[in-house]
């Protein structure tokens, strides 16, 4: 990995912005082709579903709607292991899912005059779970956990055919939907799947959807992007991303491997140490050699801590490495340090913080409780990520009394008739004309 020394700088917001590590890939490619792939299933749906599958999964003639024997046999041959361990991830998500949700609210202005804020889930969701370079059955229980919890009625789950599997969504994928209790998946991947989710396929008897979340490569996100006017999408989630702040005091092998665990995951992973100690840079560079070598996935980890977007960041102090952080906005960050609890209150930019020695991203990939489906690409300074608000909509109700309207009645038509809109202000007179 490459090492950015910013010691003697104290670079302001603009400057940090100028120096963060990011991939420089072409954006606009990526759009385009993902614009033409959801154009092309919105004009001709099954047709260019089935095209593109057969040009990007190489598989023809499968079932793109899954059948119910796909589900039973899926969950017949999931290893118990693995069924144990999903079933304990759904139990914690959904727990820390429902304590996102907020209470009705009602205030009072006064008697006969109030507004109740209330919370109404949306009427279906499309949820994406890839299937490339690794099987995610995680993200399937990120998905789906936190829309259940909202109350969303009607759940549609896609996820690319393999080629291995004739076809079929990944079997663990499958036998996750099905101890979730989804029924509605097809076998559809990338930004082709995100066209039929917006604007359905009458063919598949696919609905169109109100909201899309998930994970996904630049295709997957492009595609969301593009649809947005149409239909809601969560925070972008594009190649994962891992900002570790650290200090002498860090373990370094643990330090490396998790640069190494979200390196893993694609080419395009971006992994960040920023440190005020040099001594911990030649510790985990020398972490990382070694365990880089005994890696399963070596090749592709080692292409995404060589490229542009990854770094280790030595700084002067502990604070300047709090505001590269910030500026960053990580979709995972780490802090360990000795001034853990002092400077987590100003991390304010982050999908989620693990905090410590023994919180470790993977933690929250999986067990934890938390989402593991984050914002990347900055996009933390200004979106959440996916949890039971993601599928909810704010709504107020407003109910005044006659004598609440006309308490507030004169007032409103002065404001009214300084905006020129006469109307607005008449729509109250009229209802006490009688009473002149």
């Amino acid at each position: 990995m490459r090492v950015l020394d910013l010691r003697g700088q104290r670079p302001s917001r603009a400057e940090m912005l100028g120096l963060i590590p990011r991939h420089t890939g072409d954006s606009e490619s990526a759009h385009a082709a993902a614009r033409d792939l959801v154009d092309e299933v919105r004009r001709d749906g099954e047709k260019a579903l089935r095209r593109h599958a057969d040009e990007f999964d190489r598989v023809t003639g499968h079932a793109i709607r899954v059948p119910r024997e796909h589900f039973v046999e899926a969950l017949a041959g999931l290893d118990p292991k693995v069924r144990e361990a999903l079933e304990s991830a759904i139990e914690r998500v959904r727990k820390a899912s429902a304590v996102q949700i907020p209470s009705e609210a009602v205030t009072t202005f006064a008697d006969g005059a109030r507004v109740v804020q209330r919370w109404l889930p949306v009427e279906r969701v499309g949820l994406y779970v890839p299937g490339g370079k690794a099987v995610y059955p995680s993200s399937v229980v990120m998905n789906v956990v936190p829309a259940q919890v909202a109350g969303v009625a009607s759940i549609a789950l896609v996820s690319p055919p393999q080629q291995a599997f004739a076809g079929r969504v990944h079997p663990t994928i499958l036998a996750a939907a099905e101890l979730l209790g989804v029924s509605e998946v097809y076998a559809m991947g990338g930004a082709s799947a995100i066209g039929a989710l917006a604007y359905g396929v009458d063919e598949l008897e696919l609905e169109p959807v109100s909201v899309i979340t998930g994970p996904g490569n630049r295709y997957v996100a492009a595609a969301k992007r593009y649809v947005r006017s149409h239909v809601g999408i969560d925070s972008e989630a594009g190649p994962t991303e891992i900002l570790v702040i650290a200090d002498e005091g860090a373990n370094a092998a643990f330090v490396a491997a998790d640069l190494i665990s979200q390196a893993e995951h694609d080419e395009l992973a971006s992994s960040i140490l920023v440190t005020d100690s040099a001594g911990l840079v030649d510790a985990v560079s020398r972490e990382l050699v070694t365990q880089v070598e005994t890696t399963a996935h070596a090749e592709r980890v080692s292409v995404a801590l060589r490229g542009a977007q990854s770094a280790l960041v030595i700084v002067d102090d502990i604070d300047v490495a709090v505001d590269f952080s910030n500026a960053y906005g990580p979709e995972h960050l780490e802090i360990q340090t000795a001034e853990n609890e002092r400077i987590l209150p100003v991390l304010v930019n982050a999908g989620a913080i693990f905090v410590g020695d023994y919180s470790p991203v993977s933690l929250g990939d999986y067990s934890a409780g938390s989402n593991h489906v984050l914002p990347t690409g900055g996009h933390s300074a200004f979106s959440s990520g996916l949890g039971a608000h993601t599928f909810l909509r704010a709504q107020q109700v407003v109910q005044y009394s006659k004598d609440a309207l006309l308490e507030v009645s004169l007032g409103l038509q002065a404001l009214a008739a300084n905006e020129d809109l006469p109307a607005h202000g008449d729509a109250v007179a009229i209802r006490f004309e009688t009473e002149k």
